[in-house]
């Protein structure tokens, strides 16, 4: 729309006094012109559009005061990490029951992968069979020691002193 070719003067006729006395004689002898029937649709039609442009807002409001409370909780809610255990290497496992076989010459510990088992022949020697499950437990950096299988006893079949260990490692995410 090119500004400067309006005529603004034409505009000047419509904020007249002359102006609002003819929009109030119009609006007064609408319902002479048009029937009662068409000016009551139409109000109803004016309340309906006016009740749901209310609604509308209303609801814009609560919405917009959800999504605030929403940032807000997300913005409060911690990181938590994950931790999730995974198989410790066995060449690892290995060189540290080749380490402590030394220390704990009346058992038998051996290496299966990332499993430690540890046994013993006689009941006597329980003393070193806890110092031994101790020493696997507390062997490696953020090593997470489960146990798979023990049978401690004269009831156990075979050996009397029995433990299988797994071996895994810590992982946080």
């Amino acid at each position: 729309m090119n500004f400067k070719g309006f005529n603004w003067r034409s505009l000047q006729r419509y904020a007249s006094p002359q102006a609002t006395h003819d929009l109030n004689h119009f609006l007064e002898n609408l319902p002479q012109h048009t029937g009662h029937s068409v000016l009551i649709a139409a109000a109803f039609i004016w309340a309906c559009a006016g009740g749901l442009g209310l609604y509308t807002f209303i609801q814009s409001r609560a919405l917009a005061e959800f999504r605030s409370k929403l940032v807000t909780t997300e913005a409060v809610k911690p990181n938590v990490p994950r931790v999730t255990n995974v198989q410790e290497d066995p060449v690892k496992v290995r060189e540290f029951v080749e380490n402590i076989k030394n220390a704990y010459k009346d058992l038998e510990i051996k290496a299966q992968g990332s499993t430690v088992s540890i046994v013993g022949n006689d009941t006597r020697f329980f003393p070193q069979f806890r110092e031994a499950i101790g020493h696997v437990q507390n062997g490696g950096l953020a090593w997470r020691v489960n146990i798979e299988e023990i049978c401690v006893g004269r009831e156990c079949k075979g050996k009397p002193l029995a433990i299988r260990l797994k071996v895994n490692k810590v992982s946080i995410e």
